[in-house]
C-alpha cells in the first residue's frame, strides 16, 4: 500500500466529486424522504433527488447557505416551526404536524425531503403520522420511530404518535383526488386540491 501526501486544495478536489447523504437519511415514500439538517457536504447528493420541496420542522431561521441552495435548485422551503422538547408533558403542536401532513399528501410537493435537526424526534413524529394515515400498524410505526431515534426515543412523541387523530385530517382527506402518473395502476397518487 502506498500512501500520497495530498495538501487541502488536493484533498478538496478529490473529495468534490463526492455525494454524501444527510445524517439519519432514509426513504419515507415513493418521492418522500427524512434526514437530519443538510450541511454543504449533501448538497450534491440531495440534488441527485430532483427535490422540488423541503420540509423544515425547527423554529430557527433557515441558514443562509441552505436557503441559498433551496433557491439554486428551485426547491419551495415549507417551515413548521416545533420546539424540539424533551419534557414529557410538553405536547407537539397539532396543527402544525396537520400543516406538514398536508404538504406531504400533495404530490406537487414531491419529491420532498422532511428534516429537523437530527432527523429523529420531530421528523419522526411527523412520519409516523404520515404512516397512521397510511393505516400501518403502532407496533409497526413505533418500530419505525425507534430504528431512527437510535436509542434516544421520547416517550412523549410515542404518546403523541398513538393519540394523533386521522380524522382530524379529514376537511384535507376530502379534498383529495386521484392523478394518475404514467400508465401505471401503481403509480396512482393523491393529490391536494387547494380549493
Amino acid at each position: 500500500m502506498i500512501l500520497e501526501q495530498v495538501d487541502e486544495e488536493g484533498a478538496a478536489a478529490a473529495g468534490a466529486g463526492l455525494v454524501a447523504p444527510p445524517a439519519n437519511f432514509g426513504m419515507v415514500d415513493a418521492g418522500v424522504y427524512r434526514s437530519g439538517f443538510p450541511d454543504a457536504a449533501s448538497f450534491g447528493f440531495l440534488r441527485g433527488l430532483g427535490l422540488r420541496s423541503v420540509v423544515y420542522l425547527c423554529p430557527e431561521p433557515y441558514p443562509e447557505a441552505n436557503a441559498a441552495f433551496l433557491e439554486a435548485e428551485g426547491i419551495r422551503l415549507f417551515q413548521f416551526g416545533i420546539e424540539g422538547n424533551k419534557d414529557p408533558y410538553v405536547s407537539i403542536p397539532v396543527d402544525a404536524i396537520v400543516g406538514a401532513l398536508r404538504v406531504l399528501l400533495d404530490v406537487r410537493n414531491h419529491p420532498v425531503l422532511i428534516h429537523c435537526k437530527r432527523g429523529k424526534h420531530r421528523t419522526g413524529c411527523l412520519v409516523g403520522c404520515f404512516r397512521k394515515l397510511q393505516n400501518w400498524c403502532l407496533s409497526s410505526v413505533f418500530e419505525e420511530y425507534h430504528r431512527y431515534a437510535a436509542g434516544k426515543s421520547r416517550l412523549s412523541d410515542l404518546r403523541f404518535i398513538e393519540s394523533f387523530d386521522v380524522t382530524c385530517m379529514r376537511d384535507c382527506m376530502l379534498r383529495l383526488i386521484y392523478r394518475y402518473h404514467d400508465c401505471l395502476q401503481k403509480s396512482k397518487r393523491l393529490q391536494y386540491d387547494a380549493r
